[in-house]
């Protein structure tokens, strides 16, 4: 799964997920995307069963971009653990996802092919997502 090599903090605090996607919120790389159009948690997990599904779809063709990294760790205390003791440890990581951010990008396919991975690549997000493609 994805995290990152070093942190600074191994716990961090929750925060809030306010306004819209000012990085990440053009194409870069590829021609097709799937861009975010609300705010949420996406796991190391979800990412990698998304970036599974577009590669099966796209079988030997096309080239795929994954713009999102999982670099916020979330922790949780075990089940049944009485009050107190301190924060949990870490359990999973999240990338925070603002409405207007592209999650992946496709290169070197048809646009048939691009929608219909990147439909079952937001099957196993948990934000709605739209496709979008480049203009000019």
């Amino acid at each position: 799964m994805l995290f990152p090599k070093r942190i600074k903090y191994r716990r961090s605090m929750r925060g809030r997920m306010r306004g819209m996607a000012h990085n990440g919120s053009t194409f870069v790389f590829g021609e097709y995307g799937i861009k975010a159009t609300e705010c949420g948690w996406v796991t190391d997990r979800q990412i990698e069963a998304s970036r599974v599904a577009i590669v099966r779809s796209l079988k030997k063709g096309g080239k795929l971009w994954t713009k999102i990294f999982p670099a916020k760790p979330v922790s949780k205390k075990p089940a049944e653990v009485r009050m107190g003791g301190g924060k949990g440890g870490p359990e999973f990581w999240v990338c925070v996802v603002k409405p207007g951010r592209i999650l992946f990008e496709i290169a070197g396919v048809t646009e048939e092919v691009a929608r219909h991975a990147m439909t079952l690549a937001s099957h196993k997000l948990p934000v709605k997502t739209k496709f979008v493609k480049r203009i000019g």
